[in-house]
């Protein structure tokens, strides 16, 4: 039977980054997603912040243009302009960027097993056994340590006992190209309770692609038509009459914050599968990229002792102190329902002291776990040596 130090299920940016974090410490790691291409099925619109571009070294050529504008719109569609002088967001050509990020994967010694589904483990006295389809065929390989980065609906954290995601929200968007660029790069977020309730739609014109889309609670629109509504609705952001589509994307967005038991004995989990997500405003790239360089140092050093105290500090409950203002405003939004009162909550925004909360909600600096920038800033110098 073959053996691993680590599994990773999933090659998503969460799988990517720590699988080859993983593989620079010397450990033996195998890789594993269902997908055939790692540009099939990408789910994130890809919205890097400030503060990611500044502690990892993402590749520029997998990056769009900066983005410094907000345009904040209301239910009536009155505009809200923020500016900062900082670039603050770039938006990733994911498919470009995960296929990079496999092959510094594949240059650190990770094993990569595309086609290959997670079946589940059985836990052994001195690691885990787990069961892996690929080609109509099972096999069991076993593992020291497994690590689930499969996603909201995580299997892997139901299999390890973990805590899961419960609360989500829906999101669908349609990726342009040869949309012409009226003004400079933006990204126009819509507050509109009909359209995308419990979240918001958007526009991203970086000046090379377009992103449209909507988001929102399942139970309480039909994505798809929403979306073809919105669509129609934003010719004066951006003409869509020549462009070009590209691809389609959806997915299901875990709004819960961080969960609380994310690490035992057997493994962890990352990304969208340790509900590593802001509530508010559901960006995941950097909770994400931290995350998972912080898991990879505690993997190592867990692997290297053998001390179940060096998973000690990869605790959600820990982490969750990041998101208590979040959570609260996530439920303060998922319980309007009324446009009126966007409208004028909208409109308060443009007092001086909200208008500061909005331009701290965009541009702000606040990230998880910001305890580890240090660590974020040698993984950055690993990578670049």
């Amino acid at each position: 039977m073959e053996e691993y130090d680590v599994i990773v299920i999933g090659a998503d940016l969460a799988g990517l980054q720590c699988a080859r974090l993983l593989g620079n410490q010397g450990l033996r790691v195998l890789l594993v997603d269902r997908k055939n291409s790692l540009d099939q099925a990408v789910h994130t619109t890809g919205i890097f912040v400030r503060r990611t571009l500044e502690d990892f070294p993402l590749p520029a050529d997998c990056l769009g243009p900066v983005v410094r504008h907000v345009s904040l719109y209301s239910p009536a569609r009155r505009r809200m302009n923020l500016e900062s002088p900082h670039d603050e967001f770039r938006v990733g050509r994911m498919g470009h960027l995960y296929r990079r990020m496999l092959e510094d994967c594949l240059d650190a010694n990770v094993e990569w097993r595309p086609e290959t589904r997670y079946l589940g483990n059985t836990q052994l006295s001195d690691g885990v056994e787990v069961s892996l389809e690929a080609g109509g065929g099972a096999r069991k390989v076993r593992t020291r340590f497994l690590i689930g980065a499969d996603g909201a609906n995580s299997r892997v954290a139901r299999d390890l006992d973990l805590d899961r995601n419960h609360e989500f929200i829906v999101g669908v968007e349609e990726v342009y190209e040869r949309v012409p660029l009226d003004g400079p790069p933006t990204l126009h977020c819509f507050l509109d309770p009909q359209l995308a309730p419990g979240y918001l739609a958007w526009v991203v014109n970086d000046g090379e692609q377009v992103h449209v889309g909507v988001g929102g609670y399942a139970a309480n629109f039909d994505p798809t038509t929403s979306l073809k509504q919105f669509r129609g609705s934003v010719k004066n952001v951006c003409d869509l009459s020549s462009a070009k589509l590209v691809e389609r994307r959806g997915g299901r967005i875990p709004v819960g914050g961080v969960l609380k038991r994310i690490a035992n004995e057997r493994g962890l989990l990352l990304g969208d599968a340790a509900g590593a997500v802001s509530p508010l405003t559901a960006g995941g790239l950097d909770p994400c990229m931290r995350l998972s360089t912080f898991a990879a140092k505690v993997t190592t050093d867990y692997l290297k002792t053998g001390e179940i105290q060096a998973l000690a500090a990869y605790s959600g409950e820990l982490f969750r102190s990041r998101f208590i203002s979040r959570l609260w405003m996530r439920q303060v939004i998922a319980g309007i329902r009324q446009p009126l009162a966007i409208e004028l909550a909208c409109g308060a925004m443009r007092l001086p002291l909200i208008n500061n909360f909005a331009w701290h909600v965009f541009f702000g600096r606040g990230s998880f776990p910001d305890v580890q920038a240090g660590v974020a800033r040698q993984s950055a110098n690993d990578a670049m040596a």
